[in-house]
């Protein structure tokens, strides 16, 4: 059927009538111009893409009436405009896409109807780890042990970007996946199909909505859910509200953008925004740079929401031409938001939309701060870290506590570095990193690094040599910009070498830690700090040796690490003695505003940008040199430990299995509140005592070959085996952390895989029981995966992060969550129980349903289908199944 929004489709410009657009302001109907803007672009997706089929007439009805409907949970359909993926979560997609053609193939389908129709770009920026630092060869190094680690992987990448069409590989050693987006993918407007509309895009990466800061409205989706999108189908998602976040006054000078952050992450968890979409709006935001926004819209999924918008403006616009795009094109994405209502002046009140709540921030209240030391969003002053890590220490163990007995605050162990005595305590930093795309797209704070460490290295100051320190900046320009501006030599003498582009320490690719300074952590049983100007520090995820970790700006990153201890007060205690004797305080070398900006507007200019990005796909010889088979099928080795088709698709059948009652299952792991998917399914090092390891072992691999969980993940056998090995995992059926379970036939306590194991030969179903925000953290397909590899049918938790819930639905296992009022503990529920859940066979989006235990007790959950779409994608056993069957037909 024709699109019945035809009659508003116009040219841009008369004169090139071929380059069309849906005029939205044609429409004419008073409830568009009081949308969110973030809603405007769900509108206009819908109008262009409504056939009445996907999407309907009433769904662009749903939207556009958005003020009545939003706390309907009303279900609409998106189809955004592009995919982006790191290789991660790519491989295992590409995977799944492989071997989703065998499936259709054995189904007398075309394989080749397997293929992205949305445009995709997969960045690879999650394989290289810091193996070396402190040393000028640190980056060849670094990525030369990337490649030997990773090049069947990579091999494989380079297959699948041959193999399928409309699939862009960016190369290794390029950059951090949202920075490359925000500096060179993301259009803001497209221009494809002979139609202009704005850009969108989701990405197998919580972290998408780093791009929402540039006014591409994006957020992270699971691998599953992206594999289908890439496939053609709309995302269904619940029209959501939308916070309006007003933005109000002048940061001080000394405070960054990462300090504004870490405070708005505070409040947006206080407010609550799970599931929500956050636009900011308010003359404050027009004192925000790009990059201060994507800053900001970088580490949405830490404060919950699904999207944190900033509309376009001109400052938007500057930005696109200040990172080399072309003029003409960058006019012509003006005129198109012009005229459809969506180029926003945030100091023009009258274009104020309508919200669903508004709450305010004074910019000039907010204080230099620091999160942590297990979560984001708990932030602490600069002035208050030494008292608050002190308490942290003795306070009972969780997110604030560690429990460490008083007696032993004070203990010291003494170690011997490279032929130097030194001391370790609590509170001593081991790692100091700059990384991640959440602060070095932000040239201020950038430069506001590089500007300290001159003023450091000229006034004495120096880094204790064990302390790792490191520098991975998102993308080239980073370097070019520190080089150029001359502060890069006064960063690589205090240790933060460059040492990769890539995601590194703040995804736990942080590499070893020195063998004396371990040994020293572990004799004393010490609270070692690691700091980072990452956006996630979950325990266990930063290293295994250090349990604390903050999130700080990269200037305060390096303040930290001359400092040698989080157990300093700034504002009385020196940094440190220089030569002659002086005490040099942080006050004596941090920069102003007015020294960083000049520095920027002098060196970050559009050349940098154009000469990085326009041999980004051609620079790495490595990647150049790489052979990939030509075959539209691929060819799986059975010998390969990193590449392995997967038995998801095993024994499909065009038929549908209706779905049955689980009977009797048992409870594999009960956890508490706030379990990640760092926890679920682990990216980092690979225990050697593990059930992982031991498989590896097993194939003819030394430890040394093991690589991380996080590079293996296009292998399922590894990855079941790895599901909940994260060493903190924390079980209440076991008295100390670790990733282990209690068999309850045997009564054995075991690793969770061989527990699974057990459980599967003898043919009993499992479900996992937790808190709340279950599924918290990075959008990682194998946490829902795993588990059902391990046979778990069902979760019942308190609530989920949105993003695993998703790919739970995707993978067939079901998510139940309690009653309003009830959990585990006013159930009486031990764990210990054998669960029954009734699954009739008339199935409704969110219904109550009825569980029954062996003790006789008798509750009910909700089944958290939250929409037709994610019922039918049950109903086949899962959202790729359902694809393979749709292709197959």
């Amino acid at each position: 059927m024709s699109n019945p929004f035809v009659r508003i489709v116009e040219p841009l410009d008369p004169k090139q009538p071929l380059k069309k657009f849906f005029n939205l302001s044609k429409l004419e109907d008073v409830r568009y111009a009081h949308l969110p803007f973030s809603i405007r672009v769900l509108l206009e997706a819908a109008i262009r893409n409504c056939d009445e089929f996907l999407v309907k007439k009433a769904d662009v009805e749903n939207i556009l009436n958005w003020k009545v409907v939003q706390h309907k949970n009303v279900e609409v359909p998106f189809k955004p405009a592009r995919v982006i993926l790191q290789d991660f979560t790519g491989v295992p997609a590409v995977v799944d896409f492989a071997a989703m053609r065998d499936a259709v193939k054995k189904l007398g389908g075309d394989p080749e109807k397997i293929n992205p129709i949305c445009p995709a770009d997969l960045v690879i920026d999650h394989s290289i780890q810091v193996d070396f630092n402190r040393r000028s060869d640190s980056l060849q190094k670094n990525q030369d042990l990337e490649f030997e680690r990773n090049k069947e992987r990579f091999e494989f990448l380079k297959w699948g970007s041959q193999a399928f069409k409309n699939m862009r590989i960016i190369p290794p050693g390029s950059g951090i996946i949202h920075q490359v987006n925000l500096e060179y993918l993301a259009r803001v407007v497209m221009d494809q199909g002979g139609y202009y509309y704005p850009d969108s895009v989701v990405g197998t990466d919580s972290h998408t909505t780093m791009i929402d800061g540039l006014g591409v409205l994006g957020w992270g989706v699971g691998g599953i859910e992206a594999e289908a999108v890439m496939l053609g189908q709309p995302i269904s998602m619940v029209l959501p509200e939308v916070v309006g976040y007003k933005l109000l006054g002048n940061p001080h000078p000394l405070v960054t953008s990462t300090d504004i952050v870490l405070t708005i992450t505070k409040h947006l968890r206080q407010v609550g925004v799970v599931g929500k979409f956050v636009e900011f709006f308010g003359p404050g935001v027009a004192q925000l740079s790009i990059a201060d926004r994507a800053t900001i819209a970088n580490m949405c999924p830490e404060y919950g929401a699904t999207a944190a918008y900033f509309p376009v403006d001109d400052i938007s616009i500057g930005y696109l031409i200040q990172t080399g795009r072309d003029k003409e094109k960058v006019m012509c994405t003006k005129r198109y938001l012009e005229a459809v209502g969506m180029l926003r002046d945030f100091k023009n009140s009258s274009q104020d939309p309508d919200f669903t709540q508004v709450v305010e921030l004074d910019l000039h209240t907010v204080v230099p701060c620091c999160s942590g030391p297990k979560r984001p969003q708990d932030k602490v002053a600069v002035s208050d870290m030494k008292k608050d890590f002190e308490t942290c220490l003795g306070a009972k163990q969780g997110f604030k506590g560690f429990q460490i007995a008083p007696d032993r605050h004070t203990s010291i162990v003494k170690f011997n570095f490279e032929g130097c005595d030194f001391e370790l305590a609590h509170g001593s930093v081991v790692i100091a990193a700059i990384t991640s795309c959440t602060n070095t797209s932000n040239p201020s704070v950038m430069l506001g690094a590089g500007l300290l460490a001159k003023k450091a290295v000229e006034a004495g100051l120096t880094v204790k040599p064990y302390i790792k320190t490191s520098l991975s900046p998102g993308s080239g320009v980073v370097t070019y910009y520190l080089r150029e501006s001359g502060v890069m030599s006064y960063l690589s003498q205090l240790g933060f070498d460059v040492v990769g582009y890539g995601c590194m320490t703040c995804i736990g690719n942080s590499g070893p830690l020195p063998e004396s300074v371990v040994e020293a952590i572990t004799q004393g049983d010490l609270v070692a700090v690691g700091v980072l100007s990452g956006n996630r520090n979950f325990e266990g995820r930063v290293h295994p040796n250090t349990r604390a970790n903050y999130l700080a700006s990269p200037p305060l990153v390096i303040a930290y690490a001359i400092a040698g201890t989080i157990r300093i007060d700034f504002e009385k205690e020196p940094l440190g003695t220089n030569a002659s004797g002086r005490k040099i305080f942080l006050k004596d070398i941090w920069p102003t505003r007015n020294e960083i900006q000049a520095v920027e507007r002098q060196f970050v200019i559009p050349g940098m940008f154009k000469e990085v990005y326009q041999k980004i796909e051609t620079v790495n010889q490595s990647w150049n040199a790489l052979n990939a088979p030509s075959d539209k099928l691929y060819t799986w080795n059975p010998k390969s430990t990193y590449i392995k088709s997967p038995p998801f698709f095993d024994g499909l059948t065009l038929a549908l299995q209706t779905p049955k009652t689980i009977e009797d299952a048992y409870v594999l792991l009960s956890f508490g509140d706030s379990v990640t998917t760092d926890h679920i399914s682990p990216a980092g090092n690979i225990a050697r005592n593990s059930p992982a390891a031991r498989y590896l072992t097993s194939r003819g691999l030394t430890p040394r070959e093991f690589n991380s969980y996080g590079s293996r993940r296009g292998n399922d056998a590894v990855m079941a085996r790895g599901t909940f090995a994260n060493i903190r995992l924390v079980n209440k059926f076991i008295d100390k952390q670790g990733p282990q379970t209690v068999h309850f036939p045997s009564g054995e306590t075991l690793d969770v895989f061989d527990a699974a194991e057990r459980y599967k030969q003898a043919g009993h179903p499992l479900i996992v029981l937790a808190g709340k925000e279950y599924g918290a953290g990075s959008s990682r397909d194998w946490a829902a995966k795993g588990p059902f590899l391990l046979g778990v049918k069902a979760v019942l938790a308190e609530s989920y992060e949105r993003i695993h819930r998703s790919n739970l639905v995707g993978m067939g296992v079901i998510p139940l969550q309690y009653l309003p009022g009830q959990d585990a503990g006013t159930l009486g529920l031990t764990g210990r129980e054998r669960y029954t859940i009734i699954i009739p066979e008339q199935l409704k989006p969110q219904m109550n349903v009825q569980i029954k235990l062996d003790t006789g007790k008798t509750f009910h959950a909700i089944m958290r289908f939250d929409t037709d779409v994610e019922l039918t994608y049950f109903h086949n056993g899962g959202i790729l199944n359902y694809m393979i069957r749709k292709m197959a037909s």
